[in-house]
């Protein structure tokens, strides 16, 4: 029988959260408090990088029940001489180079404090995401803003996008508890998914799909 999100009451959501923070091994969860209200946690404390902030944020999603995770964490850069913003700036521009499907020679990256803001263009929805997760990683990063903008080559055909993505959907979630509707290069997603999982599977392919520039997320985590 499946477990629906009111179901769960908020102890034990909370216990589980605590358990999957420990079994993450990039993480140090007695640094991380963790606070849960009607399957909506709220994530506070200390880390020591936007990584693990972000790794944090996924465990949390990773557990039944989560409805929606509050990141209140603040970073906080081990005292010691770390990397300057130089040397963030050229590792993060280094690291999109290195990603044979990132137009790098398109992207602008600049850092102020540690903060890392991505701006440029790129043609796919897909590229944009990729180019974030690339940087998220660096050490020395406390936080992203990524401006990048999403321009297609061509407008998208609306009808033939919708099916389209639809079937993309039904081929990864196996059913159709997900709506699609085209306003221009404007994907709008509805429906009730059973986990962030499958909400992030819905959005990559959302994004996967040529000629979208904006995806309106409107997507419900339930049981």
């Amino acid at each position: 029988m499946t477990e629906m999100v009111g179901v769960r009451d908020d102890q034990r959501i909370q216990r589980d959260v605590l358990a999957e923070l420990a079994w993450d091994a990039r993480l140090q969860p007695n640094e991380i408090g963790v606070t849960v209200d009607q399957g909506v946690v709220t994530l506070t404390g200390f880390v020591d990088g936007a990584a693990r902030g972000w790794a944090a944020t996924r465990c949390a999603q990773r557990v039944r029940g989560v409805r929606a995770v509050a990141d209140e964490m603040e970073v906080r850069l081990p005292g010691t001489p770390g990397r300057t913003d130089a040397e963030v700036a050229n590792a993060a521009t280094r690291a999109l180079e290195w990603d044979s499907f990132v137009p790098a020679e398109r992207l602008d990256v600049t850092v102020a404090n540690g903060w890392l803001m991505l701006r440029g263009e790129v043609e796919f929805g897909w590229q944009r995401r990729a180019a974030e997760g690339e940087v998220r990683r660096l050490d020395g990063v406390r936080g992203i803003t990524n401006l990048i903008e999403v321009r297609p080559a061509a407008p998208p055909a609306a009808e033939r996008l919708r099916r389209d993505v639809q079937r993309a959907l039904l081929r990864t979630l196996g059913g159709e508890r997900v709506t699609v509707e085209v306003d221009g290069d404007t994907l709008v997603l509805a429906g009730v998914v059973r986990s962030w999982w499958e909400r992030d599977q819905v959005e990559r392919v959302a994004w996967s799909a040529p000629g979208v520039r904006v995806v309106h997320d409107q997507l419900l985590v339930g049981g």
